[in-house]
């Protein structure tokens, strides 16, 4: 019965060998391409969907500097870990970078320090202290 088994599997291997070798190699006629055109919606993204502004290196143009009472620290974590406050509502880590919207304008900000209490943060040659809003 063993012995049976193993010659007919021999056999069936020498077949499916023989008929791989016999395939045809496809070759293309023509390449599938996809240009799109400036400006246009991308047809991958969902229904509905818009991309995020990009902030780009001249987006910030000097300006008046930023006050503290644009920015509301909720909550700050001091932990050996890590260092996170909750700014605007958003989580955020010191040297994470987020950009702030006034109007028709872009400020790019950086999270410098966050100590107990209060959060320090950056524009160009601006240091701004937040201090933890508490009711």
């Amino acid at each position: 019965m063993k012995r049976g088994f193993f010659i007919s599997l021999l056999i069936l291997a020498g077949f499916t060998s023989l008929s791989a070798a016999e395939q045809p190699v496809i070759e293309l006629k023509n390449k599938s391409t996809f240009d799109m055109e400036n400006g246009s919606r991308n047809p991958f993204w969902p229904i509905g969907w818009k991309p995020a502004a990009k902030i780009a290196n001249g987006a910030d143009h000097g300006g008046t500097d930023l006050p503290a009472t644009v920015f509301v620290v909720s909550t700050i974590t001091v932990e050996p870990t890590g260092r996170f406050a909750i700014i605007n509502g958003k989580t955020m880590t010191e040297g994470q970078q987020f950009g702030l919207q006034m109007g028709t304008q872009t400020y790019q900000i950086t999270v410098k320090k966050i100590e107990d209490g209060r959060v320090i943060l950056g524009r160009r040659d601006q240091e701004i202290l937040v201090p933890l809003r508490r009711k």
